[in-house]
């Protein structure tokens, strides 16, 4: 590696569960390595393009979007900008000329990778969820390295490139407990009464949120303090039904910033199920209440959630039942303080720690076995 500067490409995005482990890995690589150059692709207009630069990392954009299930006319759209993204990834990877190029999933993952595989550049896939989508199960067959959280995934990929690593995880989310008189500073709420947060993804969540919105009444009826994650598109909503309660115990905001300040004040923790979010909870060891989101490929957060759910580490609530019996579960949880211990205490047992760090002396070994050939 000392003949060149070790060079990094990092490829997905989307969601906040696709980019806080991309820059962790970044932040790993640049930690261990300080030399290491890094680029980021991502997809245009999505939410990469703005919190990875704010992470401090260039990225550029691919026009890819999402296939959608049922043939139509954006089919069309989506095959023409597929092939239009794979050539603009091909001719970025020859401009930066990586030694690794690796994928975290997301729209700008697939043609990175693919460009990347065909240019014999050496690429490890970051697979987050229990069940991987198609692009990755294709991907893998020319990838040098797999990077999983969940065992028993030599069903989907050559064992012989398996890693288990767990999910890189936002690096301020360990010891909250001394973070936990801030925090109630922080949002402005007590530290006397029970709190729950509600947190539906980066973008946010309709079931989620139309659950918490038409059960306010109950929440606060009962004394219980909201942390509440809205996404942008619901923000606006909420504050409205908020205003006619008249109440001082619930922070409503369309992001958190400060989540290890959200998890340090969370007594139990209501969320969609994506990889990202179940690796998080697992190392917080919080009691969670999981919806999985029915509007991903091959229902991956069903998967991920249950692989908790069978292990008594979490709760889960159907998205079509969750108006209904979400918040009565919450109730009830949060007032069953035996239950929250053996959830959290199974929950811990799933934790991976120093995820990124491994990941990131992976990316550096194949970089440096490369360089051998």
């Amino acid at each position: 590696m000392k003949d060149k500067k070790f060079k990094v490409i990092i490829s997905g995005g989307g969601t906040g569960g696709h980019i806080f482990p991309a820059v962790s890995i970044a932040n790993a690589l640049k930690k261990l390595y300080p030399d290491v150059e890094i680029l980021f692709i991502g997809a245009e207009g999505r939410m990469e393009m703005e919190k990875v630069p704010a992470a401090g990392y260039k990225i550029v954009g691919l026009p890819v979007i999402g296939m959608k299930r049922k043939l139509s006319k954006e089919s069309f759209t989506f095959i023409f900008k597929l092939m239009k993204s794979l050539r603009k990834a091909k001719r970025i990877i020859k401009e930066f000329n990586p030694d690794v190029v690796v994928g975290v999933g997301g729209y700008a993952s697939g043609p990175a990778l693919r460009a990347a595989c065909n240019l014999n550049i050496p690429c490890l896939i970051q697979e987050q969820n229990s069940f991987p989508g198609i692009t990755n199960k294709l991907l893998a067959k020319k990838s040098a390295k797999i990077c999983v959280a969940y065992d028993n995934m030599e069903k989907f990929f050559p064992a012989e490139k398996i890693l288990k690593t767990g999910n890189p995880v936002r690096q301020d989310i360990t010891e909250l407990e001394e973070k936990r008189r801030e925090a109630f500073e922080y949002f402005k709420l007590s530290e006397n009464k029970p709190t729950i947060l509600v947190v539906g993804g980066s973008l946010g969540a309709r079931t989620i949120n139309q659950s918490i919105s038409k059960n306010l009444n109950l929440i606060i009826d009962n004394d219980i303090q909201l942390i509440w994650q809205t996404g942008k598109t619901y923000i606006e909503t909420a504050k409205q039904d908020i205003k006619k309660t008249d109440t001082k115990n619930i922070f409503v905001s369309d992001f958190i910033y400060k989540m290890d300040y959200a998890y340090s004040a969370a007594d139990i923790i209501i969320s969609r199920a994506g990889a990202s979010t179940i690796s998080e909870l697992a190392i917080v060891g919080k009691p969670a209440i999981f919806v999985p989101s029915p509007n991903v490929s091959e229902d991956h957060q069903t998967k991920n959630a249950m692989a908790l759910t069978s292990q008594d580490a979490a709760l889960m609530v159907v998205d079509s039942e969750a108006i209904e019996k979400l918040i009565p579960a919450a109730i009830e949880l949060i007032n069953n303080k035996e239950k929250q211990q053996i959830l959290s205490e199974n929950a811990k047992k799933f934790a991976l720690h120093n995820s990124a760090e491994i990941i990131a002396k992976e990316v550096y070994m194949l970089a440096t076995m490369n360089k051998k050939k």
